[in-house]
C-alpha cells in the first residue's frame, strides 16, 4: 500500500502567535520571569543555583505570594525554572573569585564559614520573550515544559532528612524509585490523553476522567472485569498522576480539576467512582489537554521519532503527498487538509489544480482506490473553472467516472454516458477505497445492498472487471449482504474473478 496509516490522528494547532500568546500567560511563566526582572547583584544563589532560603521571603512578596511555606515554595518553584530555562544565568560559588575561597576556608575559633554563595544576572532567554519571534517564545516554554515534566517525575521525600549523608549527598538507592519509569509512565500517560482527546467520538474540548486515563495505562485491553489487584493499581496511579498533574498545570499544559481529598483514604488511595454519576466521577479528578499542552506534547513525540501528523503538514506538498497523506485522515481531517492545499496554491490555475489532482489518483496498487476516493472530494473544491480538466479524462478507466459524478454535480451538459465496463469498475474501486478506510458497517452494508440492487446482473457482469480489487470486493460483499442468497451469488463470483485473475 502506497500510504501507511499514521500513528496518531492529526491535530489541528492555532498559529504559532496564539500559542506564544498562551505560553506567555502561563502561571509558572509568569512568575518566573518576574523574577529574572528581580535578579540582581544582590541575589543570592546556592551551589544548585537555587535561591537560598534567606531570599525566599523577598521573592515571594515580590511575586505577591503569602509570607509562608507554600509562598516560599512557589517562590522556589518559580526560580528554578527561570534557571533552567536561560531567564536568569548564576555564577558558580567555585567560580565566585576571592571571597567565596575565603568563605570556604576554617574561622578563627575552629569553626567553618558559612558555605560560599552565588550571584545571578538576566539570562538572554528574557529577551527572547519580550522582543523575540513566536517560535523563539515557544522555544522557552519548551525548556520550560521538559523542567515541569522533571519536577513532576521526581520522587518525593517523605523524609528527606533520614537520605542526606554526611558530605550533603542524597542517597537515591534507598528511593524505591526508577526514574526511567516514572518519565516512562507520565510520558504514556500524556500520550493517551493526547489520543483521547484527538479521537473521534473522543472528548475533544472536554475534560478526561482521571480514573479513566489511569485505567488506560494498567487495565490490559482484553481484560474483562478488572481485578482487584488491577483495580488497586489503578488507584495508585490516580494519586501518581493527581501530584503530577497540579505540578504540570502552572507550565500550562493542561487543565485540571484535582481529586477531591476526602476522598482519600489514610493510605494515600482514592474509592472507585460509581459508574454513571458524572457529578461523582469529577470528583475522582478531570483533565483537560490545553491547545499548548497538545502542541508540547506533539513536539515531544516528533523529537522521539513519533509520526505526529498535524493539519497544515502537507500544505505545500504536491499533489500526490496529499492524496497519500490525508489516506487514513478522519473525514473533517481530510476536508481540513484539502482545503489549506488548495488554499495555498492561491487563486491560480483551476485547471492546473484539477489536472494535478487528477494525475496523482491514477494507479493500480493498493492505496489507490482510497487516493481517487480523496481525489473526488478535494476535485469538489476546486470550483466550475476546473470543468475542462474533467472533461479530458473522460475517457480514461480509472478517471472518467469520477469525472462524471464531478461534471454532474457541476450541472455540466454534453456528457457522454459512461461504458457498461467503467460503471462496474467504478462501483469496484469505490468499494475498494471504502473497505480500505474501513467505512462504517452500516454504511457499507448501504452502499452493497444499493449497488447489487440496481441491476439484477450485477455479479454476472463484477466478476470480469479488470480491477485489482475485485475478487476482494466480492468477497467483502459477500460478508455484507444481509440476503444469504446474495451472499452466496457474492462468495461464487468472487470465486470466478480469482480463477480469471490466474488463469
Amino acid at each position: 500500500m502506497s500510504a501507511e496509516r499514521p500513528t496518531l490522528p492529526p491535530v489541528r494547532l492555532p498559529a504559532e502567535a496564539e500559542l506564544a500568546r498562551d505560553a506567555l500567560a502561563a502561571p509558572l511563566l509568569v512568575r518566573a520571569v518576574r523574577l529574572a526582572r528581580w535578579a540582581g547583584p544582590g541575589t543570592r544563589v546556592g551551589a544548585g543555583g537555587e535561591l537560598v532560603e534567606a531570599q525566599l521571603p523577598e521573592a515571594a512578596e515580590h511575586l505577591g505570594l503569602p509570607a509562608d511555606e507554600d509562598g516560599a515554595a512557589l517562590a522556589s518553584e518559580a526560580w528554578r525554572l527561570a534557571v533552567d530555562t536561560g531567564l536568569v544565568d548564576v555564577t558558580d560559588p567555585e567560580d565566585t573569585a576571592g571571597a567565596g575561597r575565603a568563605a570556604d576556608a576554617p574561622s578563627g575559633d575552629g569553626g567553618t564559614a558559612e558555605p560560599a554563595e552565588g550571584t545571578a544576572t538576566q539570562g538572554e532567554s528574557l529577551a527572547l520573550l519580550t522582543g523575540g519571534s513566536p517560535a523563539d517564545v515557544l522555544s522557552v516554554w519548551l525548556d520550560g515544559l521538559e523542567a515541569a515534566f522533571a519536577d513532576a517525575t521526581a520522587p518525593v521525600f517523605d523524609d528527606f532528612a533520614d537520605l542526606v549523608g554526611e558530605d550533603g549527598s542524597v542517597d537515591f538507592g534507598a528511593l524505591d524509585w526508577d526514574p526511567e519509569a516514572e518519565a516512562e509512565f507520565l510520558e504514556g500517560v500524556l500520550g493517551n490523553l493526547y489520543v483521547l482527546t484527538l479521537a473521534e467520538g473522543g472528548p475533544g474540548d472536554g475534560p478526561v476522567p482521571l480514573p479513566a486515563l489511569a485505567a488506560s495505562m494498567i487495565v490490559p485491553d482484553d481484560m474483562g472485569e478488572p481485578t482487584d489487584d488491577v483495580l488497586e493499581q489503578v488507584s495508585e496511579a490516580m494519586m501518581r498522576l493527581d501530584d503530577q498533574f497540579r505540578v504540570l498545570e502552572p507550565i500550562g499544559i493542561v487543565e485540571y480539576h484535582p481529586v477531591d481529598e476526602t476522598l482519600m483514604f489514610e493510605e494515600g488511595e482514592a474509592q472507585a467512582a460509581p459508574e454513571g454519576d458524572e457529578d461523582d466521577v469529577s470528583r475522582y479528578g478531570m483533565v483537560r489537554l490545553t491547545p499548548l499542552g497538545l502542541y508540547g506534547i506533539r513536539t515531544r513525540m516528533l523529537e522521539a521519532g513519533v509520526d505526529a501528523p498535524a493539519i497544515g503538514d502537507l500544505a505545500e506538498k504536491d499533489a500526490t503527498a496529499l492524496l497519500d497523506g490525508i489516506a487514513y485522515y478522519p473525514e473533517a481531517a481530510a476536508q481540513a487538509e484539502i482545503g489549506l492545499w488548495i488554499a495555498g496554491r492561491g487563486d491560480g490555475d483551476a485547471v492546473a489544480t484539477a489536472a494535478d489532482l487528477l494525475a496523482a489518483g491514477r494507479g493500480d496498487d493498493e492505496g489507490a482506490p482510497l487516493r481517487r476516493l480523496h481525489c473526488q472530494q478535494a476535485l469538489a473544491l476546486t470550483g466550475p473553472g476546473a470543468e475542462p480538466a474533467l472533461r479530458a479524462v473522460l475517457g480514461d478507466p480509472e478517471l472518467g467516472g469520477l469525472a462524471r459524478v464531478w461534471l454532474a454535480e457541476h450541472g455540466a451538459t454534453d456528457v457522454p454516458p459512461p461504458p457498461e465496463s467503467m460503471v462496474f469498475w467504478l462501483a469496484v474501486d469505490t468499494l475498494a477505497a471504502q473497505l480500505d478506510a474501513d467505512g462504517e458497517m452500516a454504511e457499507l452494508q448501504g452502499l452493497v445492498e444499493e449497488l447489487v440492487g440496481r441491476d439484477g446482473d450485477f455479479f454476472d457482469q463484477v466478476w470480469r472487471v479488470e480491477h485489482p480489487a475485485t475478487a476482494e470486493v466480492l468477497d467483502a460483499m459477500g460478508r455484507l449482504h444481509g440476503d444469504k442468497k446474495t451472499a452466496k451469488e457474492a462468495r461464487k463470483a468472487a470465486f470466478k474473478a480469482r480463477s480469471r485473475a490466474g488463469s
